[in-house]
């Protein structure tokens, strides 16, 4: 049934090719029926003008009389096939006219809701972190703005009731259409690294204040991105791992933190309302050289609160008390400020 309705869709989303192919059809219909009347012993010019009337059945009789069993054959086949080919090309230029009219319409819609953005989000790219980003900031009740050059995610987007603009962000012009000057923060998640560079540049020099994350594949394209002005660079790859790692090594820590999704989730909105996050780090090895206890990690951290440990050994603690000290390897469940989450330097 969903392949059948994908097929639905692409028809409707594609009038012109369907026009063409439409009057492909009648072509064919009319070039086998010429030459099946010639077959009979018309000429060319009888078999034409025969098809033409039959076709497009306009009754002005006859060219010749039907009166053998091929020959009523032959045109009820033309009736049937051509009258089905003409009806189905009428459809279809219905279909794209009235679509390039509403495109156009809903075209001018989308620039004019542009128009009126302010302190809004900028999401450069529709792909799969496009679309998560998408929905969390409207289930967030937040403002944006989709740029997308691919003509059918742009088409999802807008069937979703997000304002999405068919263009290529790395366009400059693009992004002041998008009226990045006036935007609070601006997210290019495209899946080339080349591209988030080029666009965070555009977008640091259209707006210095404006807030730049911008989404890297590889490693060493980070420091590309934060010297071309992003103010965060997210690495969906490097965070999977992380994630994986956290389950491998430290299976009950990472269940308090990923269990129970909608306890979970609610507490994470609980602590993003007031600038927190809650996440897992390891302890480095630097920590066997030297007692670490929790009251110094907290301190040395600027504003970490420990709230679970997961020992080398399997054991777990629950609210460890300041004296606790941490071992090397061990997981450490810390709530910290949102975006501000890295080991403290525990050297005197």
């Amino acid at each position: 049934m969903n392949g059948q309705s994908g097929v639905i869709e692409k028809l409707i989303a594609r009038p012109f090719r369907n026009l063409g192919l439409a009057v492909v059809f009648v072509l064919i219909v009319a070039a086998c029926a010429i030459m099946a009347y010639m077959r009979a012993g018309w000429s060319f010019d009888e078999a034409l003008y025969m098809v033409t009337l039959t076709i497009f059945t306009v009754g002005y009789g006859e060219v010749r009389p039907i009166n053998t069993d091929y020959l009523h054959g032959v045109t009820m086949a033309t009736m049937v096939f051509g009258c089905t080919g003409v009806i189905i090309v009428t459809g279809a230029l219905v279909q794209a006219l009235t679509q390039s009219q509403l495109e156009h319409f809903f075209g001018k819609r989308v620039e004019r809701d542009i128009d009126k953005l302010e302190g809004h989000i900028v999401i450069c790219g529709f792909g799969r972190i496009g679309l998560m980003l998408a929905s969390e900031l409207s289930a967030a009740g937040e403002t944006f703005v989709i740029v997308e050059r691919d003509e059918e995610r742009c088409r999802e987007a807008r069937a979703l009731d997000f304002l999405c603009r068919h263009a290529d962000a790395t366009d400059e012009d693009v992004l002041r259409a998008m009226h990045v000057e006036r935007a609070k923060v601006l997210a290019t998640v495209l899946p080339d690294d080349a591209a988030n560079v080029y666009i965070t540049l555009s977008a640091r020099s259209l707006n210095p204040k404006l807030e730049i994350i911008a989404r890297g594949e590889r490693p060493s394209t980070e420091r590309k991105l934060i010297q071309a002005g992003a103010d965060k660079v997210v690495m969906p790859a490097h965070i999977g791992a992380e994630r994986i790692a956290e389950i491998i090594l430290y299976p009950r820590l990472a269940n308090f933190l990923r269990e129970g999704r909608s306890d979970t989730r609610a507490r994470e909105e609980d602590l993003a309302a007031l600038g927190l996050d809650l996440s897992v780090v390891t302890a480095p090895a630097s920590f066997a050289a030297r007692r670490v206890t929790v009251g110094d990690f907290e301190r040395r951290g600027g504003g970490l609160l420990v709230v679970r440990l997961d020992r080398s050994d399997g054991r777990v603690i629950d609210g460890p008390k300041p004296d606790e000290v941490i071992h090397a390897g061990d997981g450490v469940a810390v709530v910290s400020k949102l975006g501000r989450l890295g080991l403290p330097t525990m050297e005197t």
